[in-house]
């Protein structure tokens, strides 16, 4: 049977205890003028431990094994990394927003930078932004696709409260309460208030086959940008597949996801979350 990273937790924690057993005991064998070296332990790994036993089962399920160690030090680069990228005055890139989290309806990010038709992309409408951090990783997304002969469609990217409310409220209206929130969030639990979030392409199933969908689809985490609602996924995240809604999270994050998340999203941020509410 495959163990988790959160076994090989427990077995560490045991063999510890064992070992400073050992030791104790070598210590009352021999004379009092004899030291023995104390055992150190990393105090992160019971951390780590507690906070993978508070996950969903289904995300330590997806957790492959793994050496915790290894686990804690890729850890560090995601949050190197987010402390570089984001601005001690604005939530986190890796801020966990969904059914469960929200944000208040004056939440604005800050310094938004309008996504207008340029040499590196187009787009479908006039009134696009984003947070400086994602504008920049869609710029260095867009060259790579450029390279490779391909000019993104940018669709939709930052949604303000008010902007939401009124999607959402329609989408009701035209298919009832129940489906509506199977595709759309409610204000202020969805990832486009971040401003870290991009829709691409023709917001439709069909785009995930397109040239320009496929290559979204397998360069996207080279440039930090994730995609949000995987197929077979909807009890996780609250949402259908959209195939072309990637959020902005930085390349570390996107590695640290694929290696010991199963590439999704939802448990990655939600480990994050947990994990820095219990420092």
């Amino acid at each position: 049977m495959k163990k988790t990273i959160l076994s090989l937790l427990l077995c560490l924690t045991f063999f510890v205890s064992c070992k400073e057993k050992v030791a104790y005991a070598q210590t009352e064998k021999k004379q009092q003028d004899v030291s023995v070296p104390e055992q150190r332990v990393n105090p992160e790994i019971e951390k780590l431990r507690v906070v993978l036993s508070s996950m969903s089962d289904r995300c330590k399920a997806a957790i492959p094994n793994g050496n915790p160690e290894e686990f804690l030090s890729d850890l560090h680069k995601v949050l190197s990394e987010e402390k570089k990228s984001s601005r001690s005055d604005e939530l986190s890139l890796l801020y966990l927003i969904d059914k469960k989290h929200h944000v208040g309806s004056d939440y604005v990010p800050k310094d938004l930078k309008p996504v207008k038709n340029n040499d590196l992309w187009n787009v479908s409408r006039n009134d696009l932004s984003l947070r400086p951090e994602s504008y920049a990783a869609l710029e260095n997304l867009s060259r790579a696709a450029l390279s490779d002969g391909i000019k993104l469609m940018v669709s939709s990217t930052y949604r303000s409260y008010k902007y939401q409310e009124g999607l959402f409220n329609r989408y009701v209206k035209q298919d009832g309460l129940a489906e509506a929130e199977r595709y759309s969030a409610r204000p202020g639990t969805s990832q486009h208030q971040l401003g870290c979030a991009v829709d691409f392409g023709s917001i439709t199933d069909d785009w995930g086959d397109t040239k320009m969908g496929k290559w979204v689809y397998n360069h996207a985490a080279e440039y930090g940008w994730s995609l949000s609602f995987p197929q077979e996924y909807e009890d996780i995240t609250g949402y259908m597949w959209e195939c072309w809604h990637f959020r902005y999270i930085g390349v570390e994050a996107c590695r640290f996801q694929k290696k010991w998340f199963s590439d999704v999203q939802q448990f990655m941020l939600e480990f994050m979350d947990a994990w820095l509410k219990s420092e």
